[in-house]
């Protein structure tokens, strides 16, 4: 199935088999492709980028496709990645974190700081953070797949 180029984002850079590599749902996801191209917000004479999840619900392309700017995705890349280092050690605490202290990280972003820190408002917290720990651990072969594919690129391209 190819990615639609008449909605109003317009791919530029596609991969259209990712159902058959999106983590546990590996073909037999609804996610059949993500695309980089020109974003669907753009306002005449801006021009913006964006990446797209397109999903598929069998019958027709999905509402529930998302769209993010780039440095978004590459935002949400940084959290998974110190979220990751962070459960490497979190069985340290006996809740998995110390509800004292629950800022993680702050990580320098364009002059400020990037927060990252376990969501104490979330009243099933004690609960939670174990079932992620655990969702964490038991999909630790996919993620560490694609951190090293993640690693091995941004040494290539100089970082």
């Amino acid at each position: 199935m190819r990615i639609p180029t008449s909605l109003k984002h317009k791919p530029v850079i596609v991969s259209e088999n990712y159902e058959n590599v999106d983590g546990r749902k590996a073909y037999n996801s609804d996610a059949k492709g993500l695309s980089l191209g020109l974003a669907q917000w753009n306002d005449r004479g801006k021009l913006d980028i964006s990446a797209k999840v397109w999903r598929y619900t069998g019958e027709k392309w999905s509402r529930q496709s998302e769209e993010l700017p780039l440095h978004r995705v590459i935002d949400l890349a940084i959290l998974v990645c110190r979220g990751y280092m962070y459960f490497q050690e979190a069985y340290r605490f006996p809740k998995f974190y110390d509800p004292d202290k629950p800022m993680i990280d702050r990580i320098g972003l364009q002059g400020d700081a990037m927060s990252v820190e376990v969501c104490t408002d979330n009243p099933m917290i004690d609960e939670d953070i174990r079932l992620f720990s655990q969702a964490l651990s038991n999909d630790g072969e996919l993620i560490g797949e694609r951190l090293h594919v993640l690693s091995c690129l941004l040494k290539e391209m100089g970082y």
